[in-house]
């Protein structure tokens, strides 16, 4: 593993990383609980990761700004796409999420907007994913890509979570 440099941000840099991530999730704070800063940042493999209660909450890989699988409160407002079990494998090896392996939809989104992927069994989150279509267009898709995985459970940024936040 390369060399993990953690710091303390900010609380100007704290504030504007959260408005970015409102701004970009099209979500209100009030839609999230409360938190106190400091928020941690740590650097490794040019990805970021915000830690809040050393909880690893948001991520930044590829100038992508979002939260991580491991912040359940942070994926509360995001709309869900269910996944039958046998997209699972797949999709937690980094697949991008193919219409017939999707049972339903929660919640309403648009092209481009963040969707959080649920297994149908354990209702546990095992990606997060770009729209590729609008609800209405991917509701008609019979078959195709429709989500770009863009993290899932067991991907780089996954396991280096897990060992800087002391889980297993």
């Amino acid at each position: 593993m390369s060399k993990i440099k953690r710091r303390t941000m900010k609380e100007k840099e704290a504030k504007k990383l959260l408005s970015e991530f409102f701004q970009k999730a099209e979500i209100s704070p009030r839609q999230l609980p409360m938190f106190e800063p400091p928020i941690e940042l740590a650097k490794i493999n040019g990805e970021e990761i915000f830690f809040i209660d050393k909880k690893p909450i948001l991520a930044k890989s590829n100038g992508e700004l979002f939260p991580t699988l491991m912040s359940d409160e942070f994926l509360q407002p995001f709309p869900k796409a269910i996944v039958n079990m046998g997209a699972v494998p797949h999709v937690c090896n980094g697949a991008d999420i193919m219409a017939p392996g999707i049972v339903s939809f929660e919640g309403d989104f648009t092209k481009e907007s963040l969707v959080v992927v649920y297994d149908e069994r354990h209702q546990k989150p095992i990606a997060l994913a770009l729209a590729l279509y609008n609800l209405e267009e991917t509701k008609k898709l019979k078959r195709g890509k429709v989500l770009k995985n863009i993290h899932y459970v067991g991907d780089r940024l996954w396991k280096t979570m897990k060992q800087l936040s002391g889980t297993t």
